[in-house]
């Protein structure tokens, strides 16, 4: 059980002037920040209205909530049992067969002794098994941890006793790095090994095997914690963001389907990992929300592979960053060699799309790409280009759902093209960070219902153009 829940602090501050590599900060400073002030009251919501669109993606209305029923148990129950869930490699996983394999997996960790609230960490390529322990512990009430498989062994030290986890899910070629600090892991009982058994581990296929498909759905609510994501931020350790069980939801209503249109007959295909906010969206849950595909691959995102995967596999949602882009346009005879015309939408995040790679891409492709803005904190992207109103090398409009104003020292709203703070405000934002109560500033904090993040820019930004 989570025993320190501590009160929420005052404000989260991504200081741009550090730039720490890998921390939205530098991303956000990297590029232009399209602040359409003038157009955000436009977008905001009513706490009513809110309620209401929540109560449409099944998150209000009631206590009880699980958020495994809407994005794995519900598709069988209304007849999408027997749509492909999952492409990998050569299978073609269906919704029936998720559910199976999840209640399989959530059992054999109930019999490991996961319980509600427990944590459990995830070091797994993006697998079929990756689906299965994350729903599967969710189902159960415990709490997963998806995490970045490019670590060094005393991160993931850090990351197991600071999380307090009881069990590790490891793919078998990133085991070394748990099994070096074995030995320094205060809490950490099992470890589950996805490909070949090993000595002193457990097997993950051995492990469900035999284990019944039915598994009752822990007594969880929309507002208890479902998983974490570890934010690197801009200073000090790693901070577990942690998300609840309507996070995801809010998320795939608000910018997948409202935004992007995705219904039960796309495909996604994400470069970004499942380990990323980003990736987890693009890679799971936003396909799992309707019922459609996801494909998902183990190996790395070389922009040949990425080529040969949309051209076997026939994506229409394509979500890349713009180091992807970049590389997959260096790529000579690309075009020629590989079909790509089964995507509808591209989609970047995680630092600014440039303008050249924008015209570039839409050159060469006749495609857009949507740009974005998004934070592990709040889970997804929250301002992005909109499809028939793209402008290169703009960040967007605020995604409906969230609410948006650049702000000066003292609270008030800046006039367009001036810089300020730029405050964001939406329910998928991470109820808190464990156990980071002590910082007075760099936190989340609540206004009203909502909680709130704020990115300060400290360097001057480009802003409205």
């Amino acid at each position: 059980m989570f025993g320190h829940r501590k009160p929420l602090p005052s404000v989260v501050v991504f200081d741009l002037s550090s730039g720490k590599k890998g921390s939205w900060a530098k991303k956000l400073r990297l590029g232009q920040l399209l602040a359409l002030v003038l157009q955000v009251n436009s977008s905001y919501l009513t706490k009513k209205e809110v309620k209401i669109t929540m109560e449409q993606v099944k998150t209000s209305g009631t206590d009880s909530y699980n958020a495994v029923s809407l994005f794995v148990d519900c598709h069988e129950q209304e007849g999408r049992g027997d749509n492909i869930a999952i492409y990998y490699e050569d299978k073609k996983i269906t919704y029936r067969e998720v559910r199976e394999k999840v209640n399989q997996t959530g059992n054999a960790l109930k019999d490991l002794g996961l319980g509600l609230e427990d944590r459990i960490l995830l070091l797994l390529v993006d697998c079929p098994e990756f689906v299965y322990s994350f729903f599967g512990a969710m189902k159960i009430g415990a709490v997963p941890i998806p995490t970045n498989t490019m670590l060094k062994p005393a991160d993931y030290q850090y990351l197991l006793n600071d999380s307090r986890a009881k069990i590790a899910v490891v793919s078998e070629e990133l085991l070394e790095g748990i099994l070096e600090v074995r030995g320094n892991l205060k809490y950490l009982r099992h470890i589950i090994v996805v490909g070949k058994p090993q000595d002193n581990c457990l097997n993950f296929a051995d492990i469900i095997d035999g284990k019944s498909s039915q598994l009752e759905t822990a007594e969880t609510s929309k507002d208890d914690p479902a998983f974490w994501l570890y934010s690197s931020g801009t200073t000090g350790f790693p901070k577990g963001t942690v998300h609840l069980h309507h996070d995801m939801a809010y998320c795939a209503e608000y910018y997948a389907k409202r935004i992007l249109g995705i219904n039960e007959n796309d495909r996604t295909f994400s470069v970004a990992r499942l380990f990323f906010a980003y990736g987890l969206g693009n890679g799971l849950y936003f396909s799992f929300y309707v019922g459609a595909s996801t494909i998902l691959s183990p190996n790395r995102p070389t922009p040949e592979h990425v080529y040969e995967v949309i051209d076997q596999y026939k994506p229409t949602l394509f979500f890349g960053v713009p180091t992807s882009y970049t590389a997959l346009l260096q790529v000579e005879g690309a075009k020629e060699k590989y079909d790509l015309s089964s995507i509808r939408h591209c989609v970047s995040a995680g630092e600014a799309l440039p303008r050249v790679i924008f015209d570039r891409w839409r050159e060469v492709y006749n495609m857009e790409i949507l740009d974005g803005i998004g934070s592990t904190e709040i889970l997804h992207i929250y301002i992005s280009n909109m499809p028939g109103q793209v402008k290169g090398g703009s960040t967007g409009k605020i995604v409906p759902g969230y609410e948006a104003k650049i702000v000066d020292a003292n609270g008030n709203i800046q006039p367009v093209n001036e810089v300020g703070t730029l405050q964001i405000r939406g329910d998928s934002t991470a109820a808190y960070y464990w156990n980071k109560h002590e910082k007075p500033r760099n936190l989340l904090r609540v206004i009203g219902s909502i909680p709130v993040i704020n990115i300060t820019r400290t360097k001057k930004a480009i802003i409205g153009t």
